[in-house]
């Protein structure tokens, strides 16, 4: 089986020594180069055919942004992970990176005591997001397959053209009262095309978990208040919960839906990361269901892992209606996977197609007043 190839593009000596020493642990990765800034990696690409790049935000001659523009000209396909540092500045580089094209990133190690943790860290966090995005790019009868081997029941959903139903659709009891999401690889651009093609806000709230880390999702909360009319806030302890608002849990905290006499609040809590995530999708859909029976419609986009799946039985226990994005429009068919090949998904839908379903959910239903909102958009 061939090693995934990959190329380390940092203008740090030390951080490429790092990276290297952390992906030769694994026998299945090889580095084929190294590169200083951008110029030199675009000069390479061709001369060692990497699966994956590995691409520093901040570089002189030619940065991580500029280098990945010039890439996708001629290379659309082949993975980039960006590495960006833990501060405003790299959470705001790296969302402009996802934007423009980038698959994946990572951030660089910060106040871990020793060269040696450094590389652990790097191992534990790049290796399994390099096999995951290269290995698609080995020649297909040596490629390792992304989940375990189809069953019969996956393969017969395989063929069925999207949109399909899974199973038979939940009938609430009640009209929808929120709406729920849980994503992770993918999400950031996955959020800001369903929440741009809305028409209107949704007249309930959306309560989001986006696998990201402290920073990272306060800049992401931003971002998407500017497109399209929803207002997005990163969710705060004790907010209560307003229709035509979008809440996104905080990096580096699980988010939690509780009751308050009449309101429906926020609670943050500290509690330990679940699927090695924290935000964990579960916790919130799991506090969604202890609360609602049948209003909430839940939606679990594009990510890599289950976070989700536990949750989403939950919620269908409560007679929840839960929609997935489908696998051809994921860049990583993980967490929507899992809730179709458990039977939990009522749809499979594109991404192109949810704002539409969405839409359509609340059609007849009036739209929130001006006066609803928290505060003014800035």
């Amino acid at each position: 089986m061939p090693k995934i190839r990959v190329l380390v593009v940092d203008d740090a000596v030390v951080m490429r020594r790092l990276i290297a020493e952390a992906l030769a642990r694994d026998p299945d990765i090889e580095v084929v180069g190294t590169a200083a800034h951008g110029r030199i990696a675009l000069a390479k690409i061709p001369q060692v055919n990497p699966d994956v790049i590995t691409l520093d935000v901040e570089m002189p001659e030619l940065d991580g942004i500029g280098t990945l523009r010039e890439l996708r000209k001629t290379y659309p396909k082949l993975p980039v992970i960006m590495f960006s540092t833990l501060t405003e500045r790299g959470a705001e580089r790296t969302l402009d990176a996802l934007s423009a094209g980038a698959t994946d990133y990572v951030t660089k190690p910060a106040n871990v005591g020793s060269v040696m943790l450094s590389i652990q860290r790097l191992h534990e966090e790049l290796v399994p997001k390099i096999k995951l995005h290269g290995r698609h790019m080995l020649p297909a009868a040596a490629a390792v397959p992304a989940s375990p081997p189809p069953s019969p029941s996956r393969s017969s959903m395989s063929a069925t053209p999207a949109p399909f139903a899974v199973r038979p659709s939940a009938s609430p009891s009640r009209g929808i009262e929120l709406v729920c999401i849980g994503t992770s690889t993918g999400g950031p651009n996955a959020l800001a095309e369903i929440f741009r093609d809305l028409p209107a806000p949704l007249p309930v709230p959306v309560v989001i978990v986006q696998h990201m880390p402290v920073l990272f999702t306060k800049m992401l909360a931003e971002r998407l208040d500017r497109v399209g009319p929803t207002r997005f806030h990163e969710g705060a302890d004790g907010q209560v919960l307003e229709p035509g608002h979008a809440y996104l849990a905080p990096g580096g905290r699980h988010m939690e839906v509780v009751s308050r006499g009449a309101a429906w609040c926020l609670r943050l809590q500290d509690d330990p990361p679940e699927n090695s995530c924290r935000p964990a999708v579960d916790v919130l859909f799991r506090s969604v269901a202890r609360l609602c029976r049948g209003e909430v419609l839940a939606v679990v986009l594009t990510g890599m892992g289950q976070d989700g799946l536990h949750g989403c039985r939950s919620l269908r226990e409560g007679r929840v209606r839960v929609v997935a994005q489908d696998r051809a429009s994921s860049v990583v068919w993980g967490m929507p996977a899992q809730v179709v090949e458990a039977g939990l998904a009522d749809q499979v839908l594109p991404l192109g197609g949810i704002a539409a379903y969405l839409h359509r959910q609340f059609a007849g239903v009036p739209r929130p007043q001006p006066g609803a909102s928290l505060a003014p958009r800035s």
